[in-house]
């Protein structure tokens, strides 16, 4: 495909985000594609966004947040698509959009079909392979069996933590070389202060999807054990789209004693997410495994004391600045959470170490280091057409 006119004399690099993750709810994947585009907008180059859906439409309020790119929106339904680029690798972006780029990026394992750019994949985290079970149905159907082949066909993989890098690196066998890791980041008007870090009286906070991944069994089981402990425990929030297999844990609140303690949010939008987080006294994400831990470090840098799980990705996040507990041991998060409850003082040195290591991680730093990895992307890319042409 030739591209249009001018385009060959373009001086910054024509990038293609997919941005369908974040078209509906900005859960993890989506906020990471919004955040992401955001902090790229400004810069010096050809940023498209490509969307997709039947029903689905990118919200102007969004699009006006991002700054200006280019949206390339198509009505074609997101699981038709998906299936078409997974099992066939048909269409080309280019095709679709009509016009070429330098590198397309696809903010999940597998790859966007492209006729000539430099291909790039996020992987943030490789659960699906050890516990198929906890994934989604497209994610099962395709993730397990595909990964290995795409993440080598990229001419980039970016992952947001080091734990990552080396499940890939050791799991997928990707060469260190082509693994980039880029941590996420907390919007730039939530940068932290002096003041963030204060004790607050609100509520336990959960932020997340609630799956078996999540551990929202292990969650609710502590805070059975803090109300049975304290009836004054501060009440429960679960903020998060909900998955099928949670539906029967939430419905045995009632019978369980928690009916009116523990409150099921549903998916809180981007735009309310900042006061919920500071409306909580503790972040509780006790998760089995995570690739990074989003909303960790968006609590953290909010001024919220977190109490988390000492697996996957997070411990490298938190570092010092929160508690680390056993996942499987519900005990000792319904006793890391009461501690903090009872020492205003360790709970207000807890939220300050968090604003300062909430300061290491931004978007724009993200975006950086994206475009570190764009850039070297489109050098294998080219090296790879070289060779190509000349067989």
């Amino acid at each position: 495909m030739q591209p249009p006119p001018g385009q060959d004399s373009f001086p910054g690099v024509r990038i293609l985000i997919d941005y369908r993750p974040a078209l509906r709810e900005r859960t993890g994947v989506g906020e990471y594609v919004h955040q992401l585009a955001r902090a790229l907008a400004p810069g010096p180059d050809e940023l498209t966004l490509f969307t997709s859906s039947w029903k689905d439409r990118p919200s102007a309020e969004s699009v006006a947040e991002l700054g200006g790119p280019l949206v390339v929106d198509r009505r074609i339904p997101v699981r038709l698509l998906t299936l078409a680029w997974h099992r066939l690798g048909w269409p080309p972006v280019e095709l679709l959009c009509g016009r070429s780029f330098d590198v397309v990026h696809s903010p999940h394992p597998l790859l966007l079909p492209s006729i000539r750019a430099a291909q790039v994949v996020t992987i943030h985290d490789l659960d699906f392979l050890a516990h198929p079970e906890r994934a989604g149905a497209e994610i099962r159907r395709d993730y397990p069996s595909l990964v290995r082949a795409h993440s080598h066909r990229a001419d980039a993989v970016i992952v947001p933590s080091r734990y990552t890098a080396s499940q890939v690196q050791q799991r997928l066998e990707v060469p260190p070389e082509r693994v980039y890791v880029c941590p996420e980041g907390t919007p730039p008007e939530w940068m932290p202060t002096a003041s963030a870090a204060r004790r607050r009286d609100g509520y336990l906070l959960f932020v997340g999807t609630l799956n078996a991944r999540k551990n929202v069994a292990g969650l609710l089981a502590a805070y059975e054990m803090l109300v049975a402990s304290r009836p004054d425990v501060p009440p429960l929030v679960l903020a998060g789209s909900s998955s099928p297999e949670a539906a029967p844990l939430l419905n045995s609140l009632a019978t369980r004693g928690l009916a009116g303690r523990v409150r099921h949010l549903g998916y809180v939008p981007a735009s309310d997410r900042r006061r919920l987080y500071e409306g909580a006294s503790v972040l509780l994400l006790p998760s089995f495994d995570e690739g990074f831990g989003l909303p960790v470090v968006e609590a953290m840098a909010l001024g919220v004391p977190v109490v988390v799980s000492n697996r996957g990705a997070l411990p490298e996040i938190v570092e010092d600045a929160g508690v680390l507990v056993d996942p499987d041991d519900a005990a000792a998060l319904a006793a890391a959470v009461d501690r903090l409850l009872r020492d205003a003082s360790s709970a207000a040195k807890l939220a300050e170490r968090g604003c300062l290591r909430a300061r290491a991680f931004t978007w724009t730093r993200t975006a950086e280091l994206t475009r570190t990895a764009y850039e070297q992307a489109i050098e294998r890319r080219k090296a790879k057409n070289s060779r190509g042409a000349g067989s």
